[in-house]
């Protein structure tokens, strides 16, 4: 597949997936020996992880939508930066929900080999839309 390919699967995959919930067609999108990187760890979720993944952050984030926003491509990676905006109407983390819509900035990067997404990874700004959400809290002196 060219890049170009490689992207618009991702963007097919956050359309059609993420932003719906639709977890009946993710073997469309995902290998069956998907997996998710974070802070350099590998962790091996396959079809299963990745519905558990999506269904938790649309339990977490009602209304839950990613607009993309840019898309870079090179061999088999791409990189979109998207904005995410939900409802936190979950706790996630030991956070507890807050009814209150939050925006939050997202850097995935994703690995296409063959025609489907085997490798997820990135970041996103947390810290920032939770505070001002009231999810958390800082404590410490003078507060």
């Amino acid at each position: 597949m060219s890049t170009e390919d490689n992207k618009r699967l991702v963007r097919r995959y956050i359309e059609e997936v993420v932003n719906t919930g639709d977890v009946e067609c993710l073997a469309e999108f995902i290998a069956p020996d998907y997996a998710e990187v974070y802070n350099n760890v590998r962790y091996a979720l396959g079809l299963e992880g990745a519905k558990q993944h999506i269904l938790g952050g649309r339990r977490t984030y009602e209304y839950l939508h990613l607009t993309i926003e840019q898309q870079i491509a090179e061999g088999d990676w791409v990189v979109t930066r998207a904005t995410m905006r939900g409802t936190h109407r979950g706790g996630w983390l030991g956070t507890k929900p807050t009814g209150k819509t939050v925006e939050i900035t997202v850097v995935n990067i994703d690995k296409v080999v063959d025609g489907r997404i085997v490798e997820h990874g990135g970041a996103a700004n947390m810290l920032e839309p939770l505070l001002e959400a009231g999810a958390i809290q800082v404590v410490g002196p003078g507060q």
